[in-house]
C-alpha cells in the first residue's frame, strides 16, 4: 500500500532529530517562539526558523503573528493521521506474521 502524500511529508518532516525536539519543545511549551525554542534546542535561531518551516508545510505546527514574533503551536490532526497510517501497517504485518507462523507449525 503507498503512502499517502501528506503521512510522506509529515515522515519527512519528523526524519530530522532537530525537527522532533522542536516539535518536542513546543508540544511541552503549549506554543513557542523560535528566539524561545533557540534557548532549548543547540541551533540558531535562522536554523529553528527553517525548521519550523519545514514541519509547518508539514501540517504539523501552525503559527500565529503576535506583533513582531510568530508563535509556534502543534497540529495534532496530521500526527494522528500518521500514526493510524502506522498502526494500519503493524496490523497487516502482524496478521503475515501470525499466518507465517501457523503455516511454520504445520497448520
Amino acid at each position: 500500500m503507498r503512502t499517502p502524500r501528506s503521512a510522506d511529508d509529515v515522515f519527512a518532516a519528523l526524519a530530522d532529530p532537530t525537527r522532533r525536539e522542536l516539535l518536542t519543545a513546543i508540544g511541552a511549551r503549549g506554543s513557542a517562539t523560535a528566539t524561545a525554542l533557540a534557548s532549548d534546542v543547540p541551533v540558531t535561531r535562522q536554523a529553528i526558523v527553517k525548521h519550523l518551516g519545514v514541519l509547518d508545510e508539514a501540517g504539523l505546527v501552525s503559527g500565529q503573528r503576535h506583533g513582531r514574533e510568530v508563535r509556534y503551536a502543534v497540529r495534532t490532526q496530521r500526527l494522528t493521521e500518521a500514526a493510524r497510517w502506522l498502526e494500519a501497517r503493524a496490523a497487516e504485518w502482524d496478521a503475515r506474521l501470525e499466518r507465517i507462523k501457523r503455516l511454520a507449525e504445520g497448520g
